[in-house]
């Protein structure tokens, strides 16, 4: 489906959270509704693997759009599907900065408590792919103040790609919805579609 986008949340993340229900809004304004997928992930990074699989399949060729955990997922599937990402504060190999985290955790927005183990992190190493090297089909939005993942990681890991880095900010990407007319047009939909839309409301 040209101009179709699935939103990869991040770790202990939701749909309900901030950049998932701007995205969703600006949709349903746009009347693409049918054409965005934010699902509710499953703690377990196979599981969520698995979801998103199916998602993609429904959606053919979606742009994957991954924030922070979300962002290592999108990655890997963009890799493994040849689509097009883009990643927002991405994690790079998160499975290397677990320790101390082992144990309980609860959702952010959902509160559900889950327990997160060793092989929640043996599957997430698992997913690990090589740098890509492909700056058509990657974009990789970050902000130096993102106090949960140091941006620099990120900007070594895709240095190939198109890097667009901004001073300020923090981990849940501040000013994103005033981003959301480049992220449209990388999905492949139509600039007249969007552009007489105010996004300073969402």
């Amino acid at each position: 489906m040209a101009g179709s986008i699935l939103y990869i949340h991040g770790f202990n993340s939701a749909p309900a959270s901030t950049k998932a229900r701007q995205l969703l809004a600006v949709m349903a304004q746009l009347g693409l509704s049918e054409q965005l997928r934010v699902p509710a992930l499953h703690h377990h990074p196979r599981q969520a693997i698995e979801q998103l699989d199916a998602e993609i399949q429904a959606l053919g060729r979606p742009l994957l759009v991954g924030s922070s955990l979300g962002g290592y997922y999108a990655t890997h599937l963009a890799q493994r599907h040849g689509l097009k990402a883009l990643l927002i504060n991405p994690a790079v190999n998160p499975h290397q900065l677990f320790d101390g985290y082992l144990g309980p955790q609860q959702n952010l927005y959902t509160g559900e408590t889950w327990e997160l183990t060793l092989e929640h992190v043996q599957a997430l190493a698992a997913l690990e792919v090589p740098p890509p090297e492909d700056a058509e089909r990657f974009q990789v939005w970050l902000q130096t103040a993102d106090e949960t993942l140091d941006y620099r990681r990120a900007e070594r890991f895709y240095r190939a790609c198109a890097l667009r880095i901004q001073a300020g900010g923090d981990h849940s990407y501040q000013g994103f919805a005033a981003q959301l007319p480049a992220l449209l047009a990388f999905a492949g939909v139509p600039a007249d579609t969007y552009q007489t839309l105010d996004f300073s409301v969402f």
